[in-house]
C-alpha cells in the first residue's frame, strides 16, 4: 500500500524514480509524482498510472541527483493531482513522501493554520511536511532535527523520506510502524518501501527499524539514530533475489506467472524440511520451542484476507493431525476484541508481506499477554519476521501481482508441515500415516502441475460464465476456506460479486439466489462427505443452477450432474485444498481477463495492506 523510492548520489535520478515507481506499482496505487533537486525543487505529480507520469516527465526533463518519488494509494483526500506525493512546504525548499497514516492530522492542521500556515490538499502528509517546517524555521535548525523534533508531535503509523531545498545532498528517512529499506552503493543511497527497486542497483541493505531516523548524504556513511537521537549500528544484509523474479518470463501478466511458478515454490518451500524417504520432517524455526507448541493450551491463527483462509485450513490440519484444540482469527478482530490470550498460547501469525497492519497490532497484544509468537511470513527481514519470538519463511519468491496465489498455497505447504510435526511430537499420528503423509506432500508439485496442463479447458469454462454478476462457492470440511479462497479470487479480479459457503449451509439461505443465472462451483473432492456434496449437487441442478464441480480423476456420479467439471489428481484428504485451489485460480484469472480488468493491479486494492 503506497510506494516509496529515493536516491541520493552522483547519477541522474529521474530514471532511478521512475523505474522504481514502476517496480511498486504491485503494491496498489492511485496516483503518482517525484521531486527532484535541481538548484530548485522540481516537483511532477500526476493521477493515474505510473506510465501518465513517466510521459509527463519526459516532457519536461527536469535534472537532478537527488530525488523522492510516490506511489500513493488514497486515505486522506480523494485521488487526484493535487493530492499526490509528494508535498512541499509553504516555502517550497521542502518536499516529503510518506506511507502510512498521521492520526492526529487535523488537530496538527489547525494549530499551523493559526501560524499562518496554508493548506493546497486534502493529506495528512501535507501536515507533516508543513511541521517540519515550522520547526525548521522557528528553531533555526537542521533538516535532520527538525525532522526529529516533529515526529515528536505526530501520532500514527508511517514511513517518510524527506530533502530540502538547503542541504541538496541530503536525504532524511525514519519509520513507524510502516516498512523502509535502505540501499548502500558507492557513495549513494536508495532508498525504498520494498526491496524489489532497489535489486537492480545493490544487494546490500539495511531494513531501518521502528522509530528510527536515517541521514543519507551522498559520499558519507550511513547514519541512523533513535527517535530519541540515540545513534544505531546498522545491520546490512544481502538481498537474495534476482532481477528476473521481477519480471514476467514471458506470461501476459504475473498473477499467471505465479499460479504457473506454484509447482516450484511449494517445492521449495518444503526443501531441507521434508524427507519422505527417510521418513522425517523439521522446522529449524520451531526446533528450539517445539515442545513449548507441542504442550500448549491451544493455538491461535490470525491473518488478513487469503492468509486467513489459509489459516482455517491450518485449523483443520492441526486439529486434525495433532488433536490441538485451535481458533482463527482475522487479525483486524483480535485487536480490538480485548481477547483472552494467556502465557501458555501459541500466536501464529499469517502474512505475505510481513508488514501488514492489523496483523502486527495483533501480535503486539498477543507478546503483551506471554504468548509465544510464531511467524509464517514470505519477506525476509519484514516488520512480523522481527517481532516474532520464532517462525519459518515460506519461500515463495516475490509475489507481485495483488491477488495472492502462490504466497497461499506456499502458506498451506509450511501449515502442513507444521501440523504433521506437531502430530509426531504429541505421538498422534501413527508411523504409518506419518510416512503416507510425507510421500503424498512431496508428489503435490508434480499433481499441480497436472492440473496446470489442464488450462485451455479450464479458459473455455471461464468463456461460458464470465458474464455472470454473482457466483456461488461451495465446500465442505477441508475444502470449505477452498470455497472462500475461490470467491475472494473471483471478486478482488474480475469484480463479479461472490460467496463462499459451507455446502451443508446452503439451505439456510444462499440457496434463495439459485436459478439459471447462478454459476454454482462445488469442491467434490472429499471422500468423507461425498454423498452429502452429492446430495448439494442435486439441490442446486433442481433448482436450473449452473454447477461447475472441481471433483478427482475418474469421478462419475458428480461428473455426470455436473454442467462442467475439472479434474484433479487423488491425494489424502488433508492435502486437496493445495490441490482444488489451483483450478479456482486460473478461472478466476481468465473471466477477469476476458471482461478486461487489470489482473495485476484490481481496483481499489493494495498488495500490502499497512495501514488500519
Amino acid at each position: 500500500m503506497c510506494g516509496i523510492i529515493a536516491y541520493v548520489g552522483n547519477k541522474k535520478v529521474s530514471p532511478i524514480l521512475l523505474n522504481g515507481l514502476q517496480r511498486l506499482e504491485y503494491r496498489g496505487y492511485d496516483s503518482a509524482g517525484i521531486a527532484v533537486m535541481n538548484g530548485d525543487l522540481s516537483v511532477i505529480k500526476k493521477k493515474g498510472k505510473v506510465q501518465e507520469l513517466v510521459d509527463l516527465v519526459e516532457s519536461i526533463q527536469p535534472e537532478g541527483i537527488t530525488g523522492i518519488g510516490h506511489t500513493r494509494w488514497a486515505t486522506h483526500g480523494e485521488p487526484n493531482d493535487v493530492n499526490a506525493h509528494p508535498h512541499t512546504s509553504t516555502d517550497n525548499k521542502i518536499a516529503l513522501v510518506h506511507n502510512g497514516i498521521i492520526e492526529n492530522c487535523d488537530t496538527l492542521r489547525e494549530a499551523l493554520r493559526k501560524l499562518g500556515h496554508e493548506f493546497k490538499s486534502e493529506t495528512d502528509t501535507e501536515v507533516l511536511v508543513h511541521l517540519i517546517q515550522e520547526y525548521k524555521t522557528r528553531y533555526k535548525v537542521s533538516l535532520e532535527e527538525s525532522v526529529l523534533m516533529a515526529l515528536k508531535r505526530v501520532i500514527g503509523a508511517y514511513a517518510i523520506v524527506v530533502m530540502d531545498k538547503d542541504e541538496p545532498d541530503l536525504l532524511v528517512a525514519a519509520r513507524k510502524a510502516s516498512p523502509l529499506v535502505i540501499g548502500l552503493g558507492k557513495n549513494e543511497f536508495f532508498v525504498a518501501s520494498d526491496a524489489t527497486p532497489l535489486i537492480e542497483h545493490t544487494k546490500e541493505v539495511v531494513y531501518l527499524q521502528d522509530e528510527e531516523v536515517a541521514v543519507l548524504r551522498s559520499g558519507q556513511p550511513l547514519q541512523i539514530k533513535s527517535f530519541q537521537n540515540i545513534p544505531q549500528n546498522p545491520d546490512i544484509v544481502e538481498l537474495d533475489m534476482k532481477i528476473e523474479e521481477l519480471e514476467k518470463g514471458g506470461f501476459p501478466h504475473f498473477m499467471l506467472k505465479e499460479i504457473h511458478q506454484q509447482p516450484d515454490t511449494i517445492a521449495d518451500c518444503m526443501r531441507g524440511r521434508l524427507n519422505p524417504i527417510e521418513g522425517w520432517t523439521r522446522l529449524g524455526g520451531m526446533e528450539p520451542f517445539k515442545d513449548r507448541m507441542a504442550k500448549a493450551n491451544r493455538l491461535i491463527i490470525t491473518g488478513c484476507g487469503t492468509s486467513w483462509h489459509a489459516g482455517l485450513i491450518g485449523e483443520y490440519l492441526i486439529e486434525d493431525l495433532a488433536r490441538m484444540p485451535v481458533e482463527v482469527e482475522y487479525a483486524s478482530e483480535l485487536r480490538y476484541r480485548n481477547p483472552i490470550i494467556n502465557p501458555n498460547d501459541v500466536v501464529i501469525a499469517l502474512s505475505q508481506s510481513g508488514e501488514t497492519a492489523d496483523t502486527l497490532a495483533a501480535l503486539q497484544h498477543a507478546k503483551e499477554k506471554g504468548a509465544l509468537i510464531y511467524g509464517i511470513v514470505n519477506v525476509v527481514g519484514s516488520s512480523i519476521a522481527r517481532i516474532t519470538d520464532a517462525g519459518s519463511y515460506i519461500h515463495a519468491g516475490p509475489e507481485i501481482g495483488v491477488a495472492s496465489t502462490k504466497s497461499f498455497t506456499a502458506q498451506l505447504s509450511l501449515l502442513t508441515l507444521l501440523a504433521i510435526q506437531l502430530g509426531r511430537e504429541r505421538g498422534e499420528i501413527h508411523r504409518d500415516y506419518y510416512l503416507k503423509l510425507l510421500k503424498e506432500l512431496s508428489e503435490i508439485p508434480n499433481k499441480i502441475r497436472n492440473i496446470l496442463a489442464k488450462e485451455e479447458g479450464i479458459k473455455k469454462i471461464a468463456a461460458k460464465i464470465k458474464n455472470s454478476t454473482n457466483a456461488l462457492y461451495l465446500g465442505r470440511g477441508y475444502n470449505f476456506p477452498v470455497a472462500l479462497e475461490g470467491a475472494l479470487k473471483l471478486k478482488e479480479i474480475s469484480y463479479i460479486h461472490a460467496e463462499g459457503y459451507p455446502a451443508a449451509e446452503m439451505k439456510h439461505g444462499p440457496i434463495a439466489l439459485i436459478d439459471e443465472n447462478m454459476p454454482v462451483i462445488v469442491m467434490a473432492t472429499n471422500l468423507s462427505a461425498y454423498d452429502k456434496i452429492l446430495s448439494n449437487v442435486q439441490e442446486v441442478k433442481a433448482r436450473k443452477g449452473t454447477v461447475i464441480s472441481i471433483v478427482t480423476e475418474g469421478d462419475k456420479k458428480i461428473k455426470s450432474l455436473s454442467d462442467f467439471s475439472i479434474e484433479i489428481p487423488t491425494t489424502i484428504e488433508p492435502l486437496t485444498p493445495l490441490l482444488s485451489v489451483i483450478p479456482l485460480q486460473l478461472l478466476s484469472y481468465h473471466i477477469a481477463v476476458m471482461r478486461g480488468c487489470n489482473v495485476d493491479q484490481p481496483r481499489n486494492l493494495a498488495k500490502s495492506v499497512t495501514v488500519e
